[in-house]
């Protein structure tokens, strides 16, 4: 893939995840200042190397979980930096949880309600044997989810969630789980992104989010780091 392939396939799924409809070749051209001919070549050769999808004939291009996997990967490497919008959402999820600094469990749950607030998507944390979900919500008002198909694959998923933590222990300190990449609920279109971290209950305790997996990944993947490492840190 060549650098402005990389680049256009990183304003594709950026710009979906924006608007939740298919990407034209207009709006790319304008943003490099390019011709849309030119857009419509590289897409052809993203198509091809199974990075977008055009969902239907005359449509606009939809980024693939090999896409998003390839994006997700890139932004690992690159260690996005830190934000001004970013730094204050850090200062609003340490603004409720140090207060509970010696209550374990409510200081978790503070954590995954405010993920939820700023990811709009459905938060989840490990408190002991249990999983501790907020915001449910958020998920299933996703336009992806709206047919009953997709609702079932996630439902499905929720519900095996738990015992598949307990059992795969993912290990690295931030996991992203993408679309068919997730082990249960593969035709789901959602991703799981969850950081590990150490608590009084357990060595590998977990809090992330659940959302569509179409969302702002830079963002979200910052996020769920940071109250990992902080719930670790205060805790």
């Amino acid at each position: 893939m060549t650098e402005r392939q990389a680049l256009i396939l990183g304003a594709i799924i950026e710009q979906y995840a924006e608007v939740a409809v298919p990407v034209g070749s207009v709006t790319l051209a304008k943003l490099f200042n390019v011709s849309s001919a030119t857009i419509r070549a590289e897409m052809a050769k993203l198509e091809e190397l199974g990075m977008i999808a055009q969902p239907h004939t005359s449509a606009g291009r939809t980024p693939t979980d090999k896409g998003y996997r390839f994006y997700v990967n890139q932004l690992t490497a690159a260690h996005e930096p830190h934000t001004t919008q970013f730094n204050r959402s850090t200062r609003a999820i340490e603004a409720r949880v140090t207060p509970h600094a010696d209550r374990a469990d409510r200081a978790i749950r503070s954590a995954v309600d405010s993920l939820v607030e700023l990811t709009h998507n459905l938060g989840i944390a490990t408190i002991g044997d249990q999983l501790y979900m907020s915001g449910i919500g958020n998920l299933f008002s996703q336009p992806e989810f709206l047919r009953s198909a997709h609702a079932q694959q996630v439902a499905r998923l929720l519900d095996n969630l738990e015992p598949w933590l307990r059992e795969a222990a993912p290990n690295e300190p931030l996991n992203v789980y993408i679309g068919r990449e997730n082990p249960i609920g593969t035709a789901s279109d959602v991703t799981l992104i969850i950081s590990r971290f150490r608590s009084p209950y357990s060595d590998k305790s977990y809090i992330g989010v659940l959302g569509p997996t179409r969302q702002s990944y830079a963002r979200v993947m910052q996020l769920v780091r940071h109250a990992g490492a902080m719930l670790e840190e205060v805790l």
